[in-house]
């Protein structure tokens, strides 16, 4: 039995989740008329209280193609050192829209209003990149699925308003804070310029993410979807997997974060362990002690059959999701116990 912890994105559709992608309306969405990629940018967008929204092939396209209608080249995007967006999506903020990151140190990848206000730079100095986008993360992946605190995003956006910046959330994994601070996706709806989600994660869809907004940006967001390749032909196979996975499995996510907590239980009884950071989602961050070689014990979870990664900087991550069985749990928690 492989107990696969490397990520949330290795889950595989559920049986009544490929009867309703065989059994979906399918057009061709390039022209616009695929019914079941229509239904889900709708539905979605109705969920966020938002105008429209755009199916996409991965989430790292919809976060850069936000980035891409937001920013012109030369501008600045301000985001955490943590940041996905700056981190994992293979420097395309340089790239494809030609903008420099402006890093903050924040906590487990999250940054307050203070710290964006103190780094924003003057607009009218002709000598300095110009500010134009702040990102932030959703739950935070480096950060080991933190939850941003929504007070504190409303402070942001304040500032945004106030220094005319843009404001894009990465919710690659929103749904994971919803279910745990018990909030809405209509509050974050009314409080960022476009928004990103992901429904191959946590949710459990083979493919897909949306990027949502008003119409004007859905608009531009096509343009520059069809520039990189982005649009898929008869892709409501997906799309109805998404709309499974939105009706579905969402409140589930509370289970994964139940079985990330008790990994992490386990893994503070640990004496090869020298720290485990919080844990309020469904990932796990943890960190050997001086002297325990990390691929080493890569290597030894995947002789019991158990794989994880490394993240880098000493991180080891585990994460758990919908294929990750009770009894795959049970089996992965003696195996951390035997060490």
């Amino acid at each position: 039995m492989e107990i696969n912890l490397i990520s949330d994105t290795v889950t595989r559709p559920s049986k009544e989740m490929l009867t309703k992608m065989m059994a979906a309306n399918v057009g061709d969405d390039v022209f616009g008329d695929d019914p079941t990629v229509n239904e889900l940018q709708e539905k979605v967008a109705k969920l966020f209280g938002m105008e429209a929204a755009l199916f996409f092939p991965s989430g790292t396209m919809a976060n850069q193609v936000a980035i891409k209608i937001h920013t012109q080249p030369g501008d600045k995007m301000y985001c955490d050192k943590l940041a996905h967006v700056y981190n994992f999506e293979g420097g395309g903020a340089a790239f494809n829209s030609g903008v420099t990151c402006s890093l903050l140190d924040g906590n487990r990848g999250m940054f307050t209003a203070v710290q964006l206000q103190e780094a924003l730079t003057p607009k009218d100095n002709i000598h300095l990149a110009l500010s134009s986008l702040v990102c932030v993360e959703n739950t935070t992946n480096k950060g080991g699925g933190a939850c941003w605190d929504f007070e504190e995003l409303k402070k942001i956006r304040t500032v945004c308003n106030e220094n005319n910046l843009n404001f894009h959330l990465d919710g690659a994994r929103l749904f994971n804070a919803l279910v745990v601070k018990k909030e809405s996706p209509e509050q974050y709806g009314k409080l960022f310029d476009t928004i990103s989600i992901c429904l191959s994660k946590g949710l459990g869809a083979p493919v897909g993410s949306l990027l949502i907004g008003s119409k004007a940006a859905m608009g531009k967001a096509l343009r520059v979807r069809k520039l990189l390749g982005g649009g898929m032909r008869q892709a409501g196979y997906l799309a109805a997997a998404a709309i499974y996975a939105l009706d579905n499995n969402v409140n589930r996510l509370a289970d994964d974060h139940k079985k990330a907590k008790e990994l992490g239980d386990v893994l503070k009884t640990c004496t090869f362990i020298s720290e485990v950071e919080p844990i309020e989602t469904n990932i796990v961050i943890f960190y050997l002690k001086n002297g325990i070689n990390e691929d080493d014990f890569i290597s030894k979870m995947k002789a019991h059959n158990v794989l994880l990664i490394s993240m880098g900087g000493g991180k080891l991550r585990m994460v758990t999701h919908l294929d990750y069985t009770d009894d795959m749990h049970q089996a992965c928690m003696h195996v951390l116990k035997s060490f």
